[in-house]
């Protein structure tokens, strides 16, 4: 069942002046809604709290979001802030991750950078249902488009398997592994719960690309992507594009979804097909985050 975020009023401060997740860019209120199924979201008065208890190891599940970017001397009270919030239930992963909205230009976080902090950006894009265009073409014969059961064994096993052949550099396998299988098994109780499903390109029995897509709440009309994924020896074969184009297909007219929001790296290859199938370009947010050693380079969970 869906929950509602948990507000925490700070002594004699009124909700009104805490930072509210609706004031948040839209690809942070979607992120934050995967939380508020499963997890706990306090709205405090400089920052929103976002902590999955069933998840320590995902970075951007235990984390701050600020409603805009901090100031680079600001770096020792921000780890402070996270470390009482957040790192003293995480002591299993051991990151730091802070997010903020960039609604303009902000000063350079050269403290954050040289304290190991990674500063990247996200794009949010969005499309409406009256903006979708037909697909150019569709999948080639050979392969398939299905949902998939995550509460079954097997189709869980290929999306996770799937999940770690497509794993970035620089994380350590195993705790990678756990962290997405959590990930999956979040997916699942939301299925079941009726919120979306994960959906796969298939030849045969085999997964070769797979996402999600989540509605932001049980009544709502937005959906969200999850984890956009190919696997790298079926790359550049058209894959991508007949999965989001099936996906959203399914989202807008088996979903009852108005308005669809992927994020994507600005500087990515992928963020050109979403655009191809009309997403557009809707606002961009930060993240600083620092691994811990065992995940050093790469980006983030």
């Amino acid at each position: 069942m869906w929950r509602p975020a948990i507000r925490v009023v700070m002594g004699p401060q009124l909700v009104s002046e805490l930072t509210r997740v609706e004031g948040l860019s839209l690809g942070w209120q979607t992120e934050i809604g995967f939380a508020r199924f499963d997890g706990l979201v306090s709205e405090r008065a400089d920052c929103v709290v976002v902590r999955t208890p069933s998840n320590p190891l995902f970075y951007w599940g235990n984390c701050l979001i600020l409603p805009q970017p901090p100031r680079d001397a600001d770096l020792p009270l921000w780890l402070q802030r996270f470390e009482d919030e957040v790192g003293r239930f995480t002591p299993e992963s051991g990151h730091v991750a802070i997010g903020f909205d960039a609604r303009g230009p902000h000063e350079p976080l050269i403290q954050w950078a040289a304290a190991g902090f990674e500063i990247y950006a996200t794009e949010t894009l969005v499309l409406q249902a009256e903006s979708t265009r037909p697909m150019a073409r569709a999948l080639e014969a050979d392969f398939h488009f299905r949902a998939l059961d995550l509460s079954q064994g097997p189709d869980l096993q290929r999306a996770l398997d799937l999940q770690c052949a497509t794993m970035e550099a620089g994380f350590e396998p195993g705790g990678y592994r756990r962290h997405r299988e959590r990930q999956l098994q979040r997916y699942a109780a939301m299925q079941r719960a009726g919120l979306g499903a994960w959906f796969g390109v298939w030849q045969g029995d085999e997964l070769l690309a797979d996402c999600g897509l989540f509605k932001a709440g049980e009544a709502s009309t937005l959906g969200r992507f999850q984890h956009v994924g190919t696997h790298p020896a079926w790359r550049r074969r058209g894959l991508c594009t007949g999965l989001i184009a099936a996906t959203l297909r399914h989202g807008f007219e088996q979903m009852g979804l108005q308005r669809l929001v992927m994020c994507a790296d600005p500087e990515d290859v992928a963020i050109g097909i979403y655009e191809s199938l009309s997403f557009q370009r809707e606002s961009r947010t930060l993240s600083a985050q620092r691994r811990p050693p065992r995940d050093r380079a790469g980006a983030g969970l």
